[in-house]
């Protein structure tokens, strides 16, 4: 099978740059969060991901013009009263099987190791399966100096908890092999919908982490782009589920 393929956009010169991970998830709400920084920031694309384990289709967006499935690695310098340099993976998608995770988080981790790369911050949702009266950020660390930061600016810790799926657990954890500390931020949202409020949330925090300033006020507004956009996904989907499940009753007149 191809590899995956890290096309270079712009090579930059980076000073130990925070990596901020945010793909779909529950919510949308790290994706949101991290959207938002790209654009309020100016954040500048500088390499595109593709992976044979993505989804086998493309978006169709307007005019006819097709998308693809692809990850995506923005920089930010001198950012905030620190001076920090950072770099956020964001896309439309995350790997579709176990083995596909494994291997696209790898290779980025491969990648950002050339930056020295020291912190991470994965940015996702946590399902409450109903309405959130006041929202929370939980979050989890790959060590026990980390939990105390976070507890200091009141996120919740998650303890004996179950598991973090997806991008934003593995790199986690395949970070740490790699002597890559960092923290899982994890908005509360009742995750059936795009979630603009658990997103602020989440931007909050994460502002206070990396003393930085970010204007929450368009958040909405991307919101409804990413509605836009998990709506194209779900109606392909729903598309391709019809499109078998007629093949299927059609085959079935050949046979007895």
């Amino acid at each position: 099978m191809k590899p995956t393929e890290i096309k270079i956009i712009e090579e930059i010169e980076l000073d130990n740059p925070i990596f901020i991970e945010a793909l779909p998830g529950i919510g949308h709400v790290g994706k949101l969060a991290a959207d938002h920084i790209i654009a309020e920031l100016e954040a500048t694309k500088f390499a595109e991901i593709y992976s044979p384990y993505f989804p086998p289709q493309v978006f169709v967006g307007e005019g006819g013009i097709v998308e693809n499935m692809v990850n995506e690695l923005y920089y930010l310098k001198d950012i905030g009263e620190n001076n920090q340099d950072i770099i956020l993976l964001v896309g439309n998608t995350q790997g579709l099987s176990p083995e596909g995770q494994y291997e696209i988080c790898g290779d980025i981790l491969d990648f950002l190791e050339s930056f020295n790369i020291k912190t991470m911050y994965t940015l996702g949702g946590i399902a409450t399966g109903q309405p959130v009266e006041k929202y929370r950020v939980f979050g989890a660390a790959t060590s026990s100096e980390i939990v105390e930061v976070l507890k200091e600016i009141d996120i919740e810790i998650r303890s004996n908890d179950g598991g973090i799926i997806g991008a934003s657990g593995l790199f986690l954890g395949l970070g740490a092999l790699r002597n890559i500390e960092g923290a899982c931020l994890m908005g509360e949202t009742p995750g059936y919908f795009i979630d603009a409020e658990s997103a602020e949330l989440i931007l909050e925090k994460l502002s206070s982490l990396l003393s930085i300033e970010i204007n929450v006020d368009k958040l909405e507004e991307r919101a409804e782009e990413t509605r836009e956009m998990l709506a194209k996904a779900q109606q392909m989907e729903q598309d391709m589920i019809n499109k078998t499940t007629a093949q299927d009753r059609d085959d079935l007149r050949y046979i007895g």
